[in-house]
């Protein structure tokens, strides 16, 4: 609401948080340009933009569950990613959501691996049908209705005032609205939603602000929702000088990287750069691309 914009814009001003640019994206947009998709990549790739056919699916695992090789069920069509199978089932993202929840009671559910999910669907008058990841469905209809929008505000700050960290848990508050400190976003849009023209309270799934965890994430997200070159941001210029274009837009869907160190293991990109400053993230992404 343009009361949440407010508080937003007065909560920055008091914390020497500049707003370089601000404005809106309608839920059409969103819904054609699959901004929220690609948002949510690990998730959302599974679910609306790669099809069955393009996934490494483990094909035992499948087997074992459903009794039926993954082959036979792709060859025949009887598996569509979360997008086709609304389309063939005939169904909004609630009922396909709802289906899965039957699914996921009845057992007709297995996990491939993390945030990678299958189940065997089944609705009235239709044949059974796998899907993958429909639980993103419900998700993404909360962004691409149209009537909904998102506001951005694209921000900068001095972190020898205000640390990364200090951004997201102090001046935003906390992922869970109701243990945040009171004067930060999440705790007063928690306290006040009635007043800020809000239909509903703010929970975990819906707190009512969103911050990118780490400059990196900053990058990715202005690169996807605003389009923009790497060579125009200062992070993304930075980052140019130790890694290609290719690579990192790779990066940007927070891909399982190789960690440095030289043993072996991987970690998401994402959670190696959480919460830290501009010198450290860039350091640290630069130790992250010398390793793969």
């Amino acid at each position: 609401t343009e009361a949440v914009q407010a508080l937003v814009t007065k909560k920055f001003g008091e914390v020497g948080v500049e707003v370089l640019s601000e404005g809106d994206i309608d839920g059409a947009t969103i819904d054609e340009k699959l901004y929220i998709d690609r948002h949510y990549y690990a998730i959302a790739s599974k679910a609306t933009i790669m099809k069955p056919a393009e996934l490494n699916v483990p094909a035992p695992k499948f087997a074992e569950k459903f009794e039926e090789e993954w082959a036979t069920v792709l060859e025949e069509g009887r598996v569509l990613n979360a997008l086709d199978a609304c389309a063939k089932l005939e169904l909004d993202a609630d009922q396909l959501d709802s289906a899965w929840g039957e699914a996921k009671k009845a057992g007709r559910i297995v996990k491939f691996g993390g945030g990678f999910y299958c189940a065997r669907v089944e609705v009235e008058g239709k044949d059974p049908l796998y899907t993958l990841n429909a639980f993103f469905m419900s998700m993404r209809s909360k962004f691409t209705k149209p009537d909904c929008k998102i506001h951005y505000f694209v921000v900068q700050f001095d972190a020898a005032k205000l640390a990364w960290a200090d951004f997201r848990g102090k001046v935003l508050g906390p992922t869970d609205p109701s243990s945040a400190p009171p004067n930060s976003l999440r705790g007063q849009i928690m306290s006040g939603w009635e007043s800020l023209g809000l239909s509903a309270p703010p929970n975990t799934g819906d707190n009512g602000v969103h911050a990118s965890a780490s400059p990196f994430e900053g990058l990715a997200e202005k690169m996807n929702w605003l389009s923009i070159d790497p060579n125009e941001d200062d992070f993304g210029k930075a980052l140019l000088g130790s890694m290609t274009p290719e690579m990192l837009k790779e990066f940007t869907v927070d891909p399982q990287v190789l960690l440095p160190g030289g043993d072996g293991k991987k970690g998401s990109l994402f959670d190696q750069l959480e919460d830290l400053d501009f010198a450290d993230a860039l350091s640290k992404c630069s130790a992250i691309a010398a390793a793969q």
